[in-house]
């Protein structure tokens, strides 16, 4: 069994141990979603690792709106984790009210457990995604490996960090943009593209549950020589260590969607389903697409995006998740148990 393999297993055991405790605890905590005391009303978004700074301004601006338009307080509850146990904790009985997820698969898991009605994808703008992201590479100050594009990933004595596609949407992400990658580069020949993906994947240091943890294990630990990153977590990781990292952007990645949806189950119990809908509505607001470009997530309105030009490379050759089938072929072909990460990691 290879080295990162072995590594990959431990730090995996332990990873789901501390995330099973913390969904424990996040159920436990979300009873008071939905409940209205006067003129104050409660709900609960489940979302997923990076969007933390994010939704902790955005909270403070909907609160803001929302009293001004009907007098009533809101308090928001936020639990972020891995999106796919994010996802999966819904479905063991987190009553959150909305879900901000990193991809539309994660939520259809929930749709499938009776919780959310189906056609939600449909109900906001873009797929129900306020925002948009793409992968990215974050580097040490000086790139002292050179990393300039997918193929220094595989070249030998290169260590890279990047999540598991198991519990992390952004690593299913990573996935897609690096198999992409290898798809043009050797014209669609599947045997070539699966040896890349696993010289690439033989690089791995560390794997963890969730994007925030593997960059606080790149970051914060100072281990491997490349993150394979959201883009807003290696912009956001650049802005607090300005003289410790940059940031490379492959030739060719992925337009990633994080999607966001009511949960209509709970939403409909705890009698939150307008509050829901406005809370998710208003991140097509003018004031919540710059908060979210300022946070470093690509605005959905395209006009206002263009005045993140300075921000972020708009000339970057994207694919979509169309370009694999949608999300529920892409997850069934790539990511469900044996399915081709199974037989990669464990060549």
């Amino acid at each position: 069994m290879r080295r990162n393999h072995i590594l990959h297993s431990v730090k995996r055991g332990i990873a789901l141990g501390m995330t099973a405790a913390l969904l424990a605890l996040a159920v436990t905590g979300c009873g008071s979603s939905g409940k209205e005391d006067g003129d104050t009303i409660s709900i609960t978004n489940v979302s997923y690792d990076p969007t933390r700074e994010l939704y902790q301004k955005y909270n403070e601006i909907f609160k803001e709106y929302y009293k001004e338009k009907t007098g009533k307080t809101v308090e928001v509850t936020q639990s972020h984790g891995g999106s796919g146990a994010q996802a999966r904790s819904v479905v063991e009985g987190n009553e959150a009210d909305v879900v901000t997820l990193a991809l539309a698969h994660d939520i259809t898991m929930i749709e499938e457990a009776g919780l959310i009605k189906e056609g939600w994808i449909s109900e906001f703008e873009g797929n129900s995604s306020p925002y948009t992201s793409t992968i990215t590479f974050l580097v040490r100050k000086g790139n002292e490996k050179g990393i300039r594009d997918w193929d220094d990933l595989v070249k030998q004595g290169v260590e890279v960090i990047t999540p598991d596609p198991k519990s992390s949407g952004g690593a299913c992400w990573n996935f897609l943009a690096a198999w992409h990658y290898a798809d043009k580069k050797f014209s669609g020949d599947e045997a070539q593209i699966r040896d890349f993906m696993s010289q690439l994947y033989n690089n791995v240091l560390v794997m963890d549950s969730g994007a925030r943890g593997a960059t606080t294990t790149f970051v914060e630990n100072g281990q491997g020589d490349v993150l394979i990153a959201w883009e807003n977590e290696a912009l956001l990781s650049i802005a607090e260590h300005p003289d410790d990292y940059e940031m490379v952007t492959p030739s060719i990645s992925i337009k990633a969607e994080p999607s966001v949806a009511i949960v209509d189950e709970n939403a409909d119990k705890n009698g939150t389903q307008e509050i829901a809908k406005e809370y998710l509505g208003y991140l097509y607001s003018d004031e919540a697409q710059k908060l979210a470009g300022e946070n470093y997530y690509r605005p959905s309105n395209e006009e206002i995006l263009k005045t993140f030009s300075d921000t972020f490379d708009l000339s970057v050759d994207l694919c979509t998740i169309d370009d694999f089938g949608g999300w529920d072929q892409a997850y069934k072909d790539f990511f469900e148990d044996d399915a081709v990460f199974d037989q990669i990691y464990r060549k």
